[in-house]
């Protein structure tokens, strides 16, 4: 049986390629329910407008996003292990945080700033945009703003898993 550990030491294996088949495997997931979305919205008479074309720009935002968190969460689990035992709470948290269940309009125009530093605000309300047919295209400063703490997040995960990734053989 061939361990992680086994795998770092004793061959190259680009350590990047962990945290990145986590999200590749949840990509193959997101592409199954999407088909099965489509299908639901073609069943209830729900059909996107020609704003579907920018729907691929906010599934490259959530990937980038999930690549992202997925970078500094495993370099933190590697040094910490009992950052494992709460990744639950925290997506749990993060899912209330987005504007999963309700609209950025519902936020109030003072605190609208603090969805706006969530990279996957920006995400959902795109998808809503290109998918739903909705007349208005989405908030492009909380898009814009989305995106550049996404480009923030993922510069300091790559710079962050990059120091401390010679150091995961011993740990793991």
């Amino acid at each position: 049986m061939v361990t992680l550990n086994s795998m770092m030491t004793k061959v190259y294996f680009p350590r990047m390629f962990a945290p990145l088949s986590s999200i590749l495997s949840g990509l193959i997931d997101f592409l199954i329910a999407f088909v099965v979305l489509l299908g639901l919205m073609v069943w209830y008479g729900v059909y996107p407008g020609p704003q579907i074309v920018f729907l691929p720009f906010f599934v490259a935002l959530a990937l980038l996003t999930a690549f992202a968190v997925s970078l500094w969460l495993s370099s933190l689990n590697v040094s910490y292990r009992d950052v494992g035992y709460a990744l639950p709470f925290l997506a749990q948290i993060w899912m209330f945080v987005t504007p999963v269940v309700y609209p950025v309009s519902l936020v109030p125009e003072k605190w609208r700033w603090l969805v706006m530093l969530n990279p996957m605000a920006g995400v959902i309300e795109g998808f809503r945009w290109s998918l739903l047919n909705r007349l208005n295209p989405p908030d492009m400063l909380l898009v814009g703003i989305s995106t550049l703490a996404m480009l923030v997040l993922l510069t300091g995960g790559l710079f962050y898993f990059n120091r401390t990734q010679m150091t995961y053989a011993d740990r793991v």
